[in-house]
């Protein structure tokens, strides 16, 4: 008898070792498949305080969270934030409804009215902060988006996010129309103007008007007005930490909206005093 409660005292414990991780990854499946539904509802997923320390501080992960911290409350006066959110939720879609879509890496967010406590976990005291928490091994320095540098364009968090978790994410962005209904009004005005003057079209032998016609093409065209259709830059980056504004990108691949204008302004003051420099001198 006291054998046989031996033999049963054995398989019980030797069942409950074997069990022991199985239960684990249990529970880490139970955590991915949560992520994966919200993911799905929503591309960035929205945590508190409790749910960071469930799913993005609590191991075993298989998985990478990038995760956007900000303060979006409209009393909190952060109009970065709004901007930065706004291009963080274009890489979230584009990863979420790209082919390459998996279960690898989680994009997030944790809002200060929500999640003071993650903010101070983390020794954080401004916003927004874009961090990455690999699946092993504690948080790097280059983990942090450095803002400063890059600044918070779509194109650079995914490039960001690349260079940490070697996922290669392709941003799409939403069309804009704004330009097609710009270029409809000129081709409007350009029509009406032609039906006006139907009985005088000297107009159009005039050298100076297709002069400054041919400038102003060229001026858009090598201030960049194409890139920034394409790739949708910022107008400009505001540095959460001190508050400074940028208005030249410090990286040689990128750049702002207003950088366009600069150049713009500064091809017309350059053709301005070449044109004057001819005249005098009676060129």
């Amino acid at each position: 008898m006291e054998a046989m409660r031996c033999i049963l005292f054995f398989i019980t414990v030797t069942t409950s070792i074997y069990a022991l991780p199985k239960s684990k990854e249990l529970h880490l499946n139970d955590r991915v498949q949560s992520l994966l539904d919200w993911s799905n509802r929503r591309p960035v997923i929205r945590l508190d305080g409790n749910k960071f320390r469930q799913y993005v501080r609590q191991g075993p992960r298989n998985y990478s969270v990038v995760l956007m911290l900000t303060a979006l409350a409209s009393e909190r006066q952060c109009s970065v934030c709004r901007h930065a959110n706004d291009e963080f939720l274009i890489v979230a879609n584009s990863w979420r409804y790209s082919q390459a879509y998996s279960s690898r890496i989680f994009f997030a967010m944790v809002d200060y009215d929500e999640g003071a406590d993650v903010f101070t976990s983390l020794k954080l005291n401004s916003a927004p902060t874009f961090m990455h928490f690999p699946p092993k091994g504690k948080s790097k320095k280059g983990d942090t988006m450095d803002l400063n540098r890059v600044g918070f364009a779509a194109e650079q968090i995914a490039r960001w996010v690349q260079e940490r978790t070697d996922v290669h994410i392709r941003v799409f962005r939403p069309p804009s129309y704004s330009g097609t209904l710009a270029l409809a009004l000129l081709f409007s005005l350009i029509g009406g103007l032609l039906y006006l003057k139907r009985n005088s079209l000297d107009f159009l032998y005039n050298r100076n008007s297709w002069g400054i016609a041919a400038l102003s093409i060229i001026f858009a065209m090598i201030s960049g007005q194409m890139w920034n259709h394409i790739r949708g830059p910022p107008f400009l980056h505001s540095n959460p930490q001190t508050g400074q504004t940028l208005f030249i990108h410090s990286s040689s691949q990128a750049q702002f909206i207003i950088e366009t204008y600069i150049v713009i302004v500064l091809c017309i003051l350059l053709t301005f005093v070449m044109r004057i420099a001819a005249i005098f001198l009676g060129c």
